[in-house]
């Protein structure tokens, strides 16, 4: 009945994990929504929304490389205990100064950077992670029933978060956010993963194992398509997330309700997308749905903003939004699953570090960028134009996908 994801939730360790994580995770976007909000409330900036976006955001393109090359060297669930127990100890500093009304927007900037920086730690770990807990023949539906999670927490963490913003404020959000990271700590120490076998040359190597990471990834020319698409999105489509409180409050004259709206329907359209494509289970197809993303993305965030612009219609550029957040998870799960099935298994977590330099950093460079810009044109236009850009982007990418899907779709 469920396909893929029965197959993936009957391995004990792969479903206690995933279990812990989806609350991690809800955490992750309750923090997303809180640091958003307090932001706006200190400065009313859409420059700062970039700035502080792009601090949280920024070290994944420092540190991602270096974490994935190190996680494949000492193991992924050793670094993850480690960063992700510093996490729980910055963000419950973060709900104390902030309950105690000592705030300021330069000690959000600060912690943003810490936190982010720890991420960027544990990411390509916990992506790699994924691979020593189920078999290969159920690592797409494991890796397809993950993202659902991730965003089944972007639906779910928002609407708490909101919630809680209206009736208690930023500071108690951000101390549900700490419990929510401190819960994953534990779980991991019980969790038991089929890693590789571990045989590092000396840590002055560590150089050399970046760069043949990147040297496979960028080689192989399926997985050089999908970075680059991942890194045009990330680019012009992904920056309206950390947008949205501007664009809630200028565009709609709403609050953290409307806040929570446009951030809710976005996580349920990308939910829906991630458990489709679980219960879907296969990886075959997968290249043509991801190049299809592009103009979906595209088309529906312009629709979005022309809705809200001309009509000043919530529900219905929320609905827009809802379908951006479907294609945008069909891009993202699909070029995941797509590049772990081509990738050589020892360099698995250098190479996914590039996915989430590529799809999770570089939107660090377009909010900063989109917010710059909107204070002269306007978040419509600004975000409209991001909409334009990925049409375009798909034109080029649809006869590519034709040459590289069977590289990518391999079985063998």
């Amino acid at each position: 009945m469920f396909g893929g994801i029965g197959r993936a939730l009957s391995h004990r360790d792969y479903c206690i994990y995933w279990t812990s994580n989806g609350i991690n995770t809800i955490g992750r976007w309750m923090y997303r929504i809180a640091v958003g909000w307090l932001t706006w409330e200190l400065t009313e900036s859409t420059t700062w929304l970039g700035i502080i976006a792009f601090a949280e955001s920024f070290p994944l393109v420092v540190f991602s490389v270096l974490a994935g090359a190190i996680a494949d060297r000492i193991g992924y669930i050793r670094i993850t205990i480690l960063a992700q127990t510093a996490t729980a100890i910055v963000a419950a500093g973060f709900a104390v100064l902030t309950l105690a009304g000592l705030i300021t927007i330069e000690l959000v900037l600060i912690s943003a950077l810490l936190i982010g920086s720890l991420e960027s730690l544990t990411t390509p770990a916990r992506m790699a992670l994924v691979h020593a807990l189920v078999p290969k023949e159920d690592l797409s539906a494991a890796i397809a029933l993950g993202s659902a999670t991730f965003n089944a927490a972007r639906f779910i963490g928002p609407a708490i978060a909101g919630a809680l913003l209206v009736w208690a404020g930023s500071g108690v959000v951000l101390a549900v956010v700490a419990i929510a990271f401190a819960q994953f700590c534990a779980i991991l120490l019980i969790v038991k993963a089929d890693e590789p076998e571990r045989t590092p040359g000396p840590w002055r190597d560590l150089a050399g194992d970046i760069v043949t990471g990147v040297r496979h990834g960028f080689g192989h020319p399926g997985i050089r398509m999908l970075l680059v698409m991942l890194g045009v999105t990330g680019l012009l489509i992904r920056p309206v997330i950390e947008l949205m409180p501007g664009f809630s409050a200028e565009v709609f004259d709403r609050g953290a309700d409307g806040l929570a709206i446009l951030m809710s329907t976005l996580g349920f359209g990308a939910m829906v997308s991630c458990i489709w494509v679980a219960m879907r289970g296969r990886t075959q197809g997968l290249t043509r749905l991801v190049t299809a993303s592009l103009l979906v993305q595209g088309g529906a965030l312009i629709v979005c903003t022309l809705v809200g612009h001309y009509l000043g219609n919530l529900w219905l550029a929320a609905a827009c939004l809802g379908v951006v957040g479907f294609a945008m998870l069909i891009g993202g799960v699909g070029s995941q699953t797509l590049m772990q099935n081509a990738v050589e298994s020892h360099m698995r977590a250098r190479v996914m570090s590039l996915f989430i330099v590529i799809s999770w950093g570089l939107p660090a460079f377009g909010a900063l960028a989109a917010g710059w810009i909107a204070n002269f044109a306007g978040l419509p236009v600004t975000i409209g134009i991001g909409g334009a850009l990925t049409v375009l982007l798909w034109l080029w990418a649809r006869p590519k996908a034709v040459t590289v899907e069977g590289e990518l779709e391999k079985t063998g």
